[in-house]
């Protein structure tokens, strides 16, 4: 399992939900779904692979023992899901990566991933913005993370037809919202 997360700083995290928020309450709230993501994937048992934006943090509530470390590499965020997914790859036999701002993500919608690629060559959850809070796979595809543009209300649909033209089957996870403006986080009604 791959996590990708921004390391949680004032300013630096969820910047669409701190024009509504304010910059403190949205690292509160980041920092509120780092740790609910955290549970999620300790609940999993599957080797955990968290990958940081800008430096790794060897004190922080991500214990060693229990999730390897690294440092997202790439130019964008396609080439750097590539990268984690190539890493991730050579030590199993599948791999999803999953979004860490997704409030309702449970680690049963994990292992449930984890089963439907045992039958699937791959799996994706989609997000209601129309991006994906989920993606899974059997063997690296760098053709899924080039020429889409990322953060746009197109990037699941762009992914879904990669993967049909490719001939290669998908299953689908539920369709799950991330937190991106103060009206998500209010949705679910947990305080910071």
């Amino acid at each position: 399992m791959i996590l990708f997360i921004r390391n949680p700083e004032k300013g630096k995290v969820k910047t669409r939900l701190a024009k509504g928020v304010g910059e403190e309450k949205a690292l509160r709230i980041y920092q509120a779904l780092l740790e609910h993501t955290r549970r999620q994937a300790l609940a999993v048992r599957a080797r955990r692979l968290l990958f940081y934006a800008d430096y790794i943090n060897r004190g922080d509530a991500w214990k060693e023992a229990d999730f390897e470390k690294h440092l997202q590499e790439g130019e964008d965020l396609g080439a750097r899901m590539q990268h984690s997914f190539e890493v991730a790859l050579r030590q199993a036999r599948s791999a999803l990566i999953v979004g860490s701002d997704i409030a309702q993500l449970s680690a049963r919608i994990i292992e449930d991933a984890f089963r439907q690629l045992q039958t699937h060559d791959f799996v994706v959850g989609p997000a209601k913005d129309g991006g994906y809070y989920l993606l899974g796979m059997k063997a690296p595809t760098p053709t899924l993370f080039q020429g889409i543009e990322w953060s746009t209300t197109t990037v699941f649909a762009e992914t879904i037809a990669i993967i049909e033209g490719m001939g290669k089957t998908c299953a689908l996870a539920p369709e799950l919202s991330d937190i991106d403006y103060a009206e998500d986080w209010e949705r679910y009604g947990w305080r910071v």
